[in-house]
């Protein structure tokens, strides 16, 4: 129970900071996500390296802030079309990769790229569209969107965990999560259709219920896949937690890797479906 309590305690300052950099915007969000992003990728390295998995320490949080900085919906748009700098920046982080392990290759190089390419693309890729949500299509309506997936997520966390603590007997994916059961994601996504529901038909006005149900299955399944995936990662590299920093959660990439997935699947169900 203590644990719990500490778990929830630190959920609720975490949403209410999120929500409170959210509302004030894009030069609030920006050194948030930046520390963010150096804390996740801390993270990481910290446990490629204790699977003796070298990684380029200096370019990841280098290419990791430019990535964050160029997603930035406020800078100028490229001078081309069909582009973005988000595309610049990792282009030039894997070209940089490549040439650097040519100009000075050591022991397992493609394992050196790979590990390193894969946390650019994990922790800063993702966040990025966090700035890019919050400013769809503008900074009024953007904010409305953004809430959606952080109230949906939480939504689907809080009933998949109680539901999967009163009613679970299935496991979900025992070889990646023993603890995740099939009766916990039916009750986090009914926990997050009814709150998406509730917000689009009676707050917002924007969504029918169909409409909710389908937003629903997407970002509770995007939440879960967030979890999933990062749980296979801890797996592959022998870890229980990303880190230590958040009491209850374990680091900073055990609590935003629902979101991860969320807030991107968010972003591109509004320019596809909706046409944002």
């Amino acid at each position: 129970m203590e644990s719990l309590k500490t778990r929830v305690i630190t959920a609720l300052v975490g949403f209410i900071i999120l929500c409170a950099l959210v509302a004030v915007g894009w030069w609030a969000m920006l050194p948030a996500l930046l520390l963010v992003t150096v804390m996740c990728l801390f993270e990481y390295i910290r446990m490629v390296d204790q699977n003796d998995i070298d990684v380029r320490r200096g370019s990841l949080v280098v290419f990791g802030v430019a990535l964050i900085i160029a997603s930035l919906p406020q800078l100028p748009a490229p001078p081309w079309e069909g582009g973005s700098w988000r595309e610049v920046v990792l282009t030039a982080a894997v070209g940089y990769l490549l040439v650097v392990e040519v100009i000075r290759p050591g022991e397992r190089p493609l394992e050196r790229v790979v590990y390193s390419a894969f946390g650019l693309l994990y922790i800063p890729w993702l966040l990025g569209y966090f700035l890019m949500l919050r400013y769809l299509p503008d900074g009024q309506l953007g904010l409305i969107h953004f809430a959606l997936p952080l109230l949906a997520t939480f939504a689907a966390d809080i009933g998949a965990f109680f539901g999967g603590y009163l009613f679970g007997r299935r496991k979900l994916a025992p070889e990646v999560s023993p603890a995740k059961t099939v009766e916990g994601a039916v009750t986090g996504l009914l926990s997050s259709f009814l709150v998406i529901m509730a917000v689009t038909e009676f707050v917002l006005h924007i969504w029918t219920p169909m409409e909710a149900l389908l937003y629903a299955i997407l970002v509770a399944s995007a939440s879960q896949l967030g979890d999933l995936a990062e749980s296979l990662l801890k797996r592959a590299l022998k870890t229980k937690d990303s880190g230590t920093s958040l009491p209850g959660h374990g680091g900073f990439l055990d609590r935003i890797d629902s979101l991860l997935f969320a807030v991107p699947a968010t972003y591109l169900y509004l320019t596809i479906s909706v046409g944002l």
